[in-house]
């Protein structure tokens, strides 16, 4: 039998009333809080950083294809560009790509009950997927294509619907400025949905429509697009898939990804790892402090036991062991119990989604969850190894106590 395990479990579990039992309750709460909180907090951040990007995503695909203008900002209208069947399909084709989609966009103004709001126009046509914005449909349904002329309809978002006062079914008068010309070009639009991103960029600035109305008023042909919009199957290789893509393009044509297009989204998303990295570190020095304390303490109030276990032909290292062996009970206690805390609040969230956020400040209506298992994993691990590293210190304690004034003491 290892007895300095035998006397350290016999003091863990000892339930007569003492002040080490105190003690160890603390210890134990304090690392149980601090695995929790570490959990939560990734899986938070995790969450938040998962939903947005794929907001930004949903809306405009991962890489856009355009004609190369680099002075334009990320709103403009684009030159055009004429549709290459070759090109889409070798892009299409990449390992990585799920599928590619034509777009335009245009300079408008919504007019309705005395009311006007600028927005781009962004033009689709019938091969659009859809499904990627079905989330954000709130009212209605999306705009239906005809075979022999533009569709009379339009999408808005909720912001604009509201700021118009108007609702789905309703007409509206949407005015396009042309180049050269004194009067806008105006259109009647019936809008036939609205839609919500939460994402204020997309919200106050988007609205949805047929991509052969732009094509009619900016005298284009049918074969002249404003770009391509290519969704990926994985995210991370963004840089890499749009580097690739740019090697294909003819003279005259760019490859951009929606970081390089909205770099102030990512930014403000990358943030968020230094705050997740800050919380980590401040959890787990509270965790470590409150651990060394109290096993600082618990060896003082045991001196006259190590004095007398000394004295009876105990070794310093096997009196270290036992308070090395105390504390990694009170470790593997406080982990477990954080593990199910973390886990159990992060699941409740999932189900119930109880903590609401303010969507105008952070994009979403309740604080989203997403749990990555080799985090979890390395949190456990993590807090084991640095808890067993920091338990020397007090065990070390026990080594420079004296038999003989131990057993004195009182």
């Amino acid at each position: 039998m290892n007895t300095s395990l035998f006397i350290a479990k016999r003091i863990a579990l000892n339930r007569e009333k003492s002040f080490s039992r105190f003690i160890i309750r603390l210890a134990i709460t304090a690392t149980l809080i601090s695995v929790a909180a570490m959990i939560l907090s990734l899986a938070f951040i995790n969450g938040f950083q998962k939903v947005v990007s794929e907001k930004v995503f949903s809306f405009w695909g991962h890489i856009r294809v355009q004609h190369f203008e680099p002075l334009k900002v990320s709103i403009a209208e684009e030159s055009p560009i004429n549709k290459n069947d070759t090109i889409e399909q070798e892009i299409a084709a990449m390992n990585n790509v799920a599928f590619v989609q034509r777009f335009a966009t245009k300079s408008a103004i919504l007019n309705a009950n005395g009311s006007i709001e600028g927005v781009l126009f962004k033009g689709i046509d019938s091969g659009y997927h859809f499904e990627e914005l079905d989330q954000f449909l709130t009212h209605g349904r999306w705009m239906q294509f005809s075979d022999t002329s533009y569709a009379t309809e339009i999408v808005i978002s909720e912001y604009i619907a509201n700021r118009l006062g108007l609702k789905t079914n309703d007409e509206l008068l949407i005015y396009f400025i042309q180049p050269g010309e004194e009067k806008p070009r105006t259109r009647k639009l019936k809008i036939t949905g609205l839609f919500k991103t939460g994402i204020d960029v997309y919200d106050k600035t988007f609205a949805l429509g047929d991509l052969r109305l732009i094509q009619r008023l900016n005298n284009w042909s049918s074969d002249q697009i404003g770009g391509y919009e290519v969704r990926l199957k994985d995210y991370t290789r963004m840089a890499e898939n749009s580097n690739e893509i740019y090697e294909i393009l003819p003279i005259g044509w760019n490859s951009r990804t929606m970081m390089e297009i909205y770099p102030e989204i990512f930014d403000w998303l990358n943030l968020q790892n230094t705050n997740k990295y800050i919380l980590l570190a401040v959890m787990i020095t509270v965790a470590l402090i409150n651990l060394i304390t109290c096993l600082i303490i618990l060896v003082l109030e045991r001196t006259r036991m190590i004095g007398v276990l000394k004295a009876v032909g105990f070794t310093d290292w096997n009196v270290q062991r036992i308070f090395m062996f105390y504390g990694s009970l009170i470790t593997i206690a406080g982990v477990i119990g954080g593990l199910i805390l973390g886990l159990g609040i992060s699941f409740l969230q999932k189900k119930t989604g109880f903590i609401k956020l303010d969507e105008e400040a952070y994009y979403m209506r309740e604080a989203p969850i997403e749990l990555i298992w080799w985090q979890i994993a390395a949190v456990v691990v993590g807090t084991f190894f640095v808890c067993f590293l920091v338990l020397l210190i007090p065990s070390l304690i026990s080594r420079k106590i004296s038999p003989a004034k131990a057993v004195q003491f009182r």
